[in-house]
């Protein structure tokens, strides 16, 4: 019988990979550097493969294989850890951590109503949050550092599951004093002849808005960081933007001197709940969504004027 690798070696393979630096690899496995190397090499020969590329360089190359086999690493531990999962939810059902991710166009905004919510339904729910960018989040999702990620929808997400749970419109917003401002609402044409302020890349609310509403004029843009930045930009008259309801309910104006117009043709975005296929809390997962989109529902109709 062939000698199997330890769940001990194969998080020290998928440390490795992730981190790219043996110290670090090491510090985040809570063992000394020369403790992992000995266990990746001690994996090398129960393989009898070559994982890593031996030379000059102070960061770990993998080899072809190697690669291949950080991939079935991580499905392995993720496999391991859905036992004691399956375990623990028949025990006590929504009780425990729970590990969420984010994204930053709904954290700061939803949370501060979310959390006491979640608190209220599940009171043994232990929850650890994390925000972050879609494509981080999801990579954490499929290495199982979280469980369950708060994001807008579609996005790339293989091998996970997801479930919509609200709809978040788009709402235009104009510096005071604007020529478009004494108007009741906004076709998406009227804002073509505009400067369009968008999030930097990487935020999925601006390929979101783009796509949604055809946006014209993508090339002369000024990118922000966060909406925040965006709402003060065209405060300072820099140009137009949209902004989700979400973030008007949660105070992203602040006092800015901006003014709201719905658009004549609603476009928004989803928001969802993201979790890895065939985790076996997914029913779990389904039954926190009417919380969730309670939390998310309008209290009232955003102000425009």
């Amino acid at each position: 019988m062939a000698l199997l690798p330890s769940p001990q070696q194969l998080r020290y393979l998928v440390a490795l990979a992730d981190l790219g630096h043996f110290g670090r690899a090491a510090a985040a496995c809570a063992v000394t550097q020369s403790t992992l190397s000995a266990g990746i090499i001690a994996l090398e020969r129960q393989l009898d493969s070559t994982i890593l590329e031996r030379g000059p360089g102070k960061r770990p190359v993998f080899t072809p294989l190697g690669l291949e086999l950080v991939g079935r690493a991580r499905h392995a531990l993720a496999a391991l850890a859905a036992v004691s999962e399956t375990a623990a939810a028949a025990r006590d059902p929504l009780a425990g951590p729970l590990r969420l991710g984010v994204i930053p166009t709904i954290g700061p905004f939803l949370l501060p109503r979310l959390m006491p919510a979640l608190r209220r339904a599940f009171p043994r729910l232990q929850l650890w949050l994390r925000e972050d960018l879609t494509n981080r989040l999801a990579d954490d999702l499929a290495a199982g550092r979280l469980d369950l990620l708060l994001l807008a929808l579609p996005a790339p997400l293989p091998e996970a599951e997801t479930l919509c749970v609200a709809h978040d419109r788009f709402i235009a917003a104009l510096p005071e004093g604007h020529r478009l401002a004494a108007a009741p609402s906004l076709p998406l044409s009227a804002l073509g002849s505009e400067r369009m302020l968008l999030l930097e890349d990487g935020h999925c609310l601006r390929d979101q808005a783009l796509t949604a509403c055809g946006l014209p004029g993508v090339g002369d843009t000024f990118a922000a960081t966060s909406l925040h930045t965006l709402v003060q930009m065209v405060a300072g008259g820099l140009g137009v933007t949209l902004l989700p309801q979400l973030a008007v309910e949660g105070g992203v104006l602040a006092g800015a001197a901006v003014v709201l117009k719905p658009l004549s043709t609603p476009q928004g975005r989803e928001i969802g709940l993201a979790w890895r296929a065939r985790s076996p809390r997914a029913a779990e997962f389904r039954d926190m969504a009417p919380t969730i989109a309670q939390a998310i529902a309008p209290s009232a109709a955003p102000q425009t004027n």
